[in-house]
């Protein structure tokens, strides 16, 4: 009987995506043989699964769930916009984003060991894999707990807000939550936009504007006003309320006698960088390879 290591088991999960135990399995019945065992695998969860983990998701849904006082928003990726309409996997976010809610995970990594449905959640995503034959990845999510009050606004499945905020009238929440998802601020106040970002916007303000030819404290002046346009248009509070751009969200605010403490954004595939493929050079590709097989198949004398 071989001697199942922890390094084969990754191996045989990076090559065909299934749960850690199904590989453990797998490689116990094949005496420790990666190949035997990825083919057991495969006879199991279906070819789909095979090699999904390598694969792009830069599409999927954004789901937003609130539970009494706490909030969740959480971002699980596919590989298309088709797969993002399967009811499965609608109902694999919607169970996720109550998980969340209800155990309270560190991380995704803590998430993906949780229970669901008889199995881990990592297992049904697994299988899901098999089934759908899309690779699927939990990306991200947040989740408030608050004494506050709690406001959620989806625009489609592609576009998700949560925002934790207090003021007598709800409505103030949900206007707040869809201005956020139409304006996309990074922060709530302009005192909390990060100051490495203030700073690479400060130098090609610089630049730009010492291409006016103007005197240096001239140019300095022009460059703060940038700043400062930029921290406006950046920070919840400076930016014209969508409901009415004669005032901005902070005056709208004061006057409700409201107070937004933070709000988490998330636009589905923001970041990923979306695989762009040739299709004319991955058919030539494949004819190539199969030429190629032919032949050897032509060379090599019959064993």
């Amino acid at each position: 009987m071989a001697d199942i290591t922890a390094g084969m088991v990754k191996a045989l999960r990076e090559k065909t995506d299934a749960p850690m135990m199904e590989c453990k399995k797998a490689l116990t019945e094949a005496d420790g043989d990666l190949a035997k065992a990825e083919e057991l695998l495969r006879v199991k969860l279906g070819n789909k699964a095979s090699k999904a983990a390598s694969r792009v998701t830069a599409e999927g849904i954004v789901t937003a769930v609130i539970e009494g006082k706490v909030g969740v928003l959480v971002e699980i990726n596919c590989e298309t916009d088709f797969v993002a309409k399967n009811d499965d996997f609608l109902q694999f976010t919607k169970q996720v984003a109550e998980l969340i809610a209800f155990q309270d995970p560190a991380s995704v990594e803590v998430l993906q060991g949780l229970p669901l449905d008889g199995k881990t959640v990592d297992e049904v995503r697994a299988a899901l894999v098999g089934k759908i034959g899309e690779n699927l990845a939990i990306r991200r999510f947040v989740r408030y707990a608050t004494k506050a009050k709690l406001a959620s606004y989806v625009h489609g499945t592609r576009i998700g807000v949560l925002v934790e905020y207090d003021a007598t009238d709800e409505q103030i929440g949900r206007d707040i939550a869809m201005h956020v998802a139409a304006s996309k601020p990074i922060t709530v106040s302009k005192d909390q936009v990060p100051a490495e970002r203030i700073e690479a916007e400060r130098k090609v303000f610089t630049a730009q504007a010492a291409e006016s030819g103007k005197p240096a404290e001239i140019v300095a002046k022009m460059v703060e006003g940038r700043v400062s346009k930029y921290l406006a248009e950046v920070a919840l509070l400076g930016q014209p309320f969508v409901k009415n751009p004669d005032e901005t969200v902070e005056k709208m605010l004061k006057a409700k006698n409201a107070k937004v403490m933070r709000f988490a954004l998330y636009v589905v595939g923001e970041g990923i960088e979306k695989r762009s493929d040739d299709f004319a050079a991955e058919v030539a590709a494949q004819v190539a390879a199969a030429q190629s097989s032919d032949e050897k198949s032509t060379i090599m004398p019959p064993g």
